[in-house]
C-alpha cells in the first residue's frame, strides 16, 4: 500500500469536509467576517497539498520514480505543513486567538521544504 496516496486521500477528504463545514455550519459563527476568508485559505492550502501528497504517491510507484526516501520525506513534510499551517488557521478562525498566527509560518516552511525535496528528487 502506498502510504502517501492514503494520507493524500484522507487529507483531501478532510479538506472537503472542513470546506463544507466552514461554508455551512460556521457561516455566521466566525468572530469577525475576515476569519471566514482565513478558514477558506486553510482549506485551499490543505487541498493543494492533498493533491501534492497524491502526486508523490503516484511518483513513488515503481513504474515512475520508484520508492524514494526524498519523496517520502517530502510527503511527511507536506502532511506536517497541513497540520501546522491549515490547523493553526482553522483554530484561529473559530477562536480569534491571534497568537496562533505565529504557528502558521512553520507550516509554510514545512510546505516549502517538502517541495524542495520533490524538486531535488526529480532533477
Amino acid at each position: 500500500m502506498n502510504v502517501l496516496l492514503v494520507i493524500g486521500a484522507i487529507v483531501a477528504f478532510l479538506g472537503v469536509v472542513l470546506g463544507a463545514f466552514g461554508a455551512h455550519a460556521l457561516k455566521d459563527k466566525f468572530p469577525e467576517p475576515r476569519y471566514e476568508q482565513i478558514w477558506n485559505t486553510a482549506v485551499q492550502y490543505q487541498m493543494y497539498h492533498a493533491l501534492g501528497l497524491i502526486l508523490l504517491g503516484i511518483l513513488s510507484m515503481d513504474a515512475l520514480l520508484g520508492s524514494s526516501s526524498l519523496l517520502s520525506w517530502a510527503g511527511y513534510l507536506m502532511f506536517a505543513g497541513v497540520v501546522f499551517f491549515s490547523g493553526s488557521l482553522y483554530v484561529l478562525s473559530v477562536t480569534g486567538v491571534k497568537k496562533l498566527g505565529a504557528i502558521t509560518p512553520i507550516g509554510g516552511l514545512l510546505f516549502l521544504a517538502g517541495w524542495i525535496l520533490v524538486f531535488i528528487e526529480v532533477i
